[in-house]
């Protein structure tokens, strides 16, 4: 499962490779499309991308804006992505009488096909070059007025962009290289997705918690949904195909999906702050998260489904900081940006003007930045972040109070979620169907405002006002109680009813939201002006220097956006073995012990004697991927899907800072265990009919290039 995760720490390489002047290594780096590493492709693997194949690649890669990556499939709005990526959908669509996370979900028909009421698709269709407004709107400003100048120029252009367009459009102003490239990404957007295909838990999930971020890995964590437009499935002819063959060691294999946060153009203050602050604080928060829910699971069935996905996303994310942490702690790492930066401050002091003022000094700005967010971290945490208000009837309370405010004013006025080109995805998700539980929602409120209560102190002003002479369970008891945000038609009542609306309100959770939100926002614009700007600002002068020093060789940090990364499959060496780069469904049967989390699902006990046991299952290449990519489709020059990723190695968790070519791996589902299984386990021919139009269904096998030992 590719997220925020992580895992155990084994023999970690020392030799970190980091964005450097002299470019990116072999297979390391997330391009843009717009700018492609096309002489590295070429000496490397003969292989140049022309602006069709670009294109066709960009076209048929599709964002989830929930977070993860896809690819359409067929010309009727097929997608491929991960199974943990339609969890959500999943769980808004199971009752007690229908349990699709764990029993998985068939579409036999069209019709059939299950509306996923918060999820959007969104498709990339151009890049603009906006930097020169951004620079025009900000000139001269710095702290709170460079903020208010970027983001209303940031809204300006993409509400010019969506036009009366919004159904259909979404339009996103990225900052890239720290601020110094700013880019206009418009996409046509797919608010009618449907559920067509996942398979039940067991399945998607083998090997649970211990197996993440390991390999070999039998994870069969595949997932099909639809696109619709006016009801209809949305045709194209920008897709890939499948190639249920896969790709061969040392084969040129691509990903093309949407990362989603890197840090490695960060400086050694800014890092030092996530290992120090940031990460330790988080890590121990979610672990008493973790502990809360597997206790709650743990009360009868009803309540182990009812947290059975909040848990397996916190577990994923505390392996994933858990991970980051330990790279950090690693001294080769952070010796390998000190050496950068040096050399870098001292190319800035050739650079400097005999006159420039010492006290300029980007790097000096941003450990300052550091220090104010250390004074305002933990109450920044609580309130404005919301670990202190853990509960989804919260979550609707805020975006309701604050929406009620921000749109009675122009869009570049508002906050940046609730500007123009963002609502139409707000209003998607406050306003979805949504199952909550009441008792699980009681238990999560009750024990963040505790955890409220001990960061910020009984005695804090804040505090009071929250609980008064209450207990935190006894507050959550009734705030829970008494609220009607469970309901979709009131939340939508409060939503069109606007200011008016909100204000009036008696919904305990709609006044608490409106009581805490002036001590919030003034966190948050504290943030903004002297944590966000300070750094933008210094960001964007290093990255200038950068640019001075070695031009535009090197790839932004990841940001959510579509990017290519290249590599092949390849196992690696460690500690004296050889991790060969294939698994097959004979290791699937062998791993299996009939206990969690190594317990096969029904179908696949009994499908067993109709499998193909060579079938590959899993595969690593060295593809550079991390969180957000999960979903993404591995492709060959030929725009083939030889594979689904859906993980990285348990080296890949110090991705988000660097890339290590000799063991840094990303883990994917192989093509030929899709059609296996769509075919053999789940009976799913018409499906792999769409899938497979020109060959029909049929399973691929391992050839001599081996598999790795059960």
């Amino acid at each position: 499962m590719r997220g925020i995760k992580g895992g155990r720490i084994g023999a970690w390489s020392i030799v970190w490779s980091l964005v450097c002047p002299a470019g990116a290594v072999a297979a390391e780096g997330m391009w843009t499309l717009d700018h492609l590493p096309r002489e590295a492709l070429q000496q490397q693997y003969g292989f140049e991308p022309d602006a069709r194949w670009v294109q066709q690649a960009m076209q048929s890669s599709v964002r989830l804006a929930s977070g993860c990556s896809g690819s359409f499939v067929s010309g009727q709005g097929l997608v491929l992505t991960n199974a943990h990526c339609v969890l959500q959908c999943a769980h808004e669509q199971s009752d007690d009488a229908q349990d699709i996370i764990n029993d998985g979900f068939i579409a036999a028909a069209p019709t059939d096909e299950m509306r996923c009421p918060s999820e959007e698709l969104n498709r990339l269709d151009q890049i603009v070059d906006v930097t020169a407004q951004i620079e025009k709107a900000t000139t001269g400003l710095r702290g709170r007025a460079f903020v208010e100048a970027r983001n209303a120029e940031k809204a300006r252009i993409e509400s010019e962009c969506v036009g009366q367009a919004a159904a259909v459009r979404r339009c996103d102003v990225v900052e890239l290289y720290g601020g110094s490239q700013y880019q206009l990404y418009r996409y046509h957007r797919y608010q009618d997705v449907r559920l067509v295909f996942v398979p039940e838990y067991r399945s998607s999930f083998f090997g649970g918690d211990p197996d993440n971020f390991n390999f070999p890995r039998y994870s069969f964590d595949m997932a099909l949904l639809r696109a619709y437009e006016d009801g209809k499935p949305a045709m194209s002819d920008a897709h890939f195909s499948l190639k249920p063959e896969g790709a061969k060691v040392g084969e040129l294999v691509m990903v093309t999906g949407h990362p989603g946060r890197t840090q490695r153009q960060l400086t050694v203050a800014q890092l030092q702050r996530l290992r120090d602050v940031n990460f330790i604080d988080s890590l121990a928060y979610l672990s008493e998260r973790r502990a809360l829910l597997w206790q709650y699971g743990r009360s009868g069935d009803a309540a182990r489904r009812h947290a059975q996905a909040d848990l397996t996303l916190t577990e994923n994310s505390l392996k994933v900081i858990r991970g980051q942490l330990d790279a950090l702690r690693q001294p080769g790492l952070l010796e390998s940006k000190r050496k950068q930066e040096a050399e870098l401050r001292a190319y800035a002091q050739q650079q400097r003007q005999a006159d420039a003022a010492e006290a300029d000094d980007p790097w000096g700005q941003i450990e300052q930045a550091q220090m104010a967010y250390r004074d305002l971290a933990a109450a920044y945490q609580m309130l404005e972040v919301g670990r202190g208000f853990d509960s989804r009837y919260f979550e609707y309370a805020r975006q309701l109070v604050r929406a009620a405010e921000e749109r009675a004013k122009p869009s570049p006025k508002r906050l940046r979620e609730y500007q123009d080109a963002a609502l139409p995805r707000l209003q998607q998700t406050l306003l979805a169907p949504t199952a909550l539980h009441p008792r699980l929602e009681t238990a999560r409120l009750a024990w963040s405002l505790g955890k409220l209560r001990e960061k910020l102190g009984a005695d804090a002003p804040l505090v009071k006002l929250v609980l008064a002479r209450d207990a935190p369970e006894t507050l959550a008891g009734k705030l829970v109680s008494e609220t009607r945000l469970g309901d979709a038609a009131f939340r939508q009542q409060l939503w069109e009813g606007g200011f008016d609306a909100v204000t009036q309100s008696t919904d305990p959770f709609i006044q608490l939201a409106r009581a805490v939100d002036s001590v919030s926002r003034d966190l948050r614009q504290r943030y903004e002006k002297d944590v966000e700007a300070v750094e933008a600002r210094a960001a964007a002068s290093i990255a200038s220097l950068r640019f001075a020093q070695s031009g535009t060789s090197t790839y932004p940090d990841a940001t959510f956006t579509l990017r290519l990364s290249y590599g092949e499959v390849q196992g690696w060496h460690e500690q004296g073995k050889t991790i060969a780069p294939f698994t097959n469904v004979q290791g699937l049967y062998s791993r299996a012990t009939g206990a969690e989390p190594f317990a096969l699902a029904p179908r696949w006990r009994k499908a067993r004697s109709r499998l193909e046991m060579n079938t590959r299952f899993n595969f690593v290449t060295t593809n550079d991927i991390i969180g957000g990519n999960s979903g993404s489709p591995v492709i060959n020059r030929d725009l083939q899907v030889v594979g689904l990723v859906f993980d990285g190695n348990i080296h890949s968790l110090g991705g988000a800072f660097g890339y290590q070519a000799q063991t840094n791996r990303c883990v994917a589902v192989h093509s030929a265990v899709i059609v296996e299984a769509l075919d053999k386990v789940y009976g799913a021919q018409h499906l792999l009919r769409e899938l497979l139009p020109a060959s029909g269904a049929g399973a691929a096998s391992a050839d001599a290039d081996g598999a790795a030992a059960p």
